[in-house]
């Protein structure tokens, strides 16, 4: 896969967190969350 598509949807996952959780969260809540992305990803 390109590196320019993955890094397009790295970026949009984690927009897309953001917006549905918000921020003010502890850091450790966010990365599970981009490593659930990031395996549906690759």
């Amino acid at each position: 896969m390109d590196k320019n598509i993955i890094t397009e949807k790295i970026i949009g996952a984690g927009i897309e967190i953001h917006k549905a959780i918000g921020p003010g969260l502890l850091e450790s809540a966010y990365e599970e969350c981009m490593a659930h992305e990031r395996r549906k990803i690759l």
